[in-house]
């Protein structure tokens, strides 16, 4: 479904990714781990045509992703992205923020985005938050109704840009939650995450970035117990040693 060959990005000369090879099949949860500034969320604002690459190619479902051209909107309604902070529209409801890009982008009536968000507002288990504004809502319950917003676009992949790495720890799982029950019913996923139990556990495929190349990658059981690469190994260890995880 989404397809990297050779991609390259620089950022006022300074190479950020550099030949970039990555496939993502059709129901697919790849997760991309690594140190701040190995190229991780520039790789994914790429993808969703945020940002623009100098080489190599980007296909989604056979088309090139260029940001430049008009196509891009229709694409991002395809390959939807939730980003660290939330983004949510402060003057309008949690319920009224999913119906804005039905509405707007996808010319639903206000009836039918009403009925699909209220229904995407149970299945992320906000049901009886629907008419809460963002300041009234806890992060992980913000988080939650970026998602379900995503969700109301009917995208092929959603793209998680460290969608936890805002969050108290206390709140961390009821997002995850949300997330392994996406990875359940086959949503394509792309995740940048520090949250490696969530990568053991719900990933197809873990790929470990290194200074805007994808050094290492391999099913996560593979890449996450036994990594190969010397970068790997020194990133999962001092990771490990700063969470208290224990290594299986």
């Amino acid at each position: 479904m989404i397809e990297l060959r050779g991609v390259h990005k620089s950022f006022s000369g300074v190479p950020v990714l550099e030949g970039v090879d990555l496939c993502v099949d059709q129901g697919e949860v790849v997760c991309l781990i690594g140190p701040s500034g190995s190229g991780k969320s520039t790789l994914l604002r790429c993808i969703n045509g945020l940002e623009s690459y100098s080489q190599g190619d980007i296909l989604v479902s056979g088309q090139r992703v260029d940001r430049h051209d008009k196509s891009i909107h229709l694409l991002r309604t395809r390959v939807a992205m939730v980003f660290q902070r939330f983004n949510l529209f402060p003057h309008r409801t949690a319920l009224e923020n999913v119906m804005e890009g039905p509405i707007y982008v996808l010319k639903k009536t206000p009836q039918e985005a009403r009925e699909q968000a209220q229904a995407l507002m149970e299945k992320v288990g906000l049901a009886h938050r629907m008419n809460a504004y963002p300041d009234a809502l806890s992060g992980g319950q913000q988080q939650r109704v970026a998602i379900a917003r995503a969700l109301a676009m009917n995208p092929q992949a959603i793209l998680f840009d460290e969608p936890t790495s805002a969050l108290d720890p206390e709140l961390v799982g009821e997002v995850l939650a949300v997330m392994r029950r996406l990875a359940d019913e086959g949503m394509t996923m792309i995740v940048v995450t520090h949250e490696m139990g969530f990568a053991r556990d719900v990933a197809d495929k873990v790929c470990f970035l290194h200074s805007g190349q994808i050094v290492e990658s391999g099913p996560a059981q593979t890449v996450l117990s036994a990594p190969q690469h010397p970068r790997t190994q020194d990133f999962l260890r001092r990771l490990l040693n700063q969470t208290g995880e224990v290594q299986p």
